[in-house]
């Protein structure tokens, strides 16, 4: 089950997600400091992302610990589905900020280093991470962290 506030924030995509006012800013955090302090690869592989866009870090996040990616793909297929039904088919893939999935995914990270049990956090997680890769290779224009405007000046990305 997706938790559902009742109220919505649209992109200039198209695109539509539930409300994150109120839940904090964590792509915000300084995690590669606060992953190093907490002893937590994951945290401080997500940072490291944040300022270099090395999709690879984010795979390894995804997987570290899962018995098998087949495992953790078909786990995280029933959060698309339900994701399918609260909003629509592929409504992610209209588009949405790249801190949008850091940001959600990290508080869902974090969520499950708490013990939370009011949704299906892991899975929550390795979702954001999917759609942050995704978005990261198809859709460049809405990469809005900060290694995107080194990669920009270097040549390595281009807006559509």
């Amino acid at each position: 089950m997706i938790k559902d506030s009742g109220t919505r924030r649209g992109f200039s995509t198209g695109s539509v997600r539930d409300c994150a006012d109120g839940k904090g800013r964590c792509d915000l955090l300084p995690l590669t400091i606060i992953g190093a302090h907490m002893d937590d690869q994951t945290l401080i592989d997500i940072g490291t992302y944040i300022y270099n866009g090395d999709t690879g870090l984010l795979w390894d996040a995804i997987m570290r610990g899962a018995e098998s990616e087949a495992d953790v793909l078909l786990d995280v297929a029933i959060h698309y589905e339900e994701g399918a039904k609260k909003y629509d088919e592929r409504n992610w893939e209209l588009g949405q900020p790249l801190h949008v999935y850091i940001d959600s995914g990290v508080r869902h990270y974090l969520k499950v280093l708490r013990g939370d049990t009011d949704e299906n956090h892991q899975r929550a997680f390795v979702w954001n991470m999917l759609g942050a890769i995704w978005t990261h290779k198809h859709k460049p224009e809405l990469i809005d962290l900060p290694f995107a405007e080194k990669m920009l000046k270097q040549g390595l990305l281009s807006r559509r």
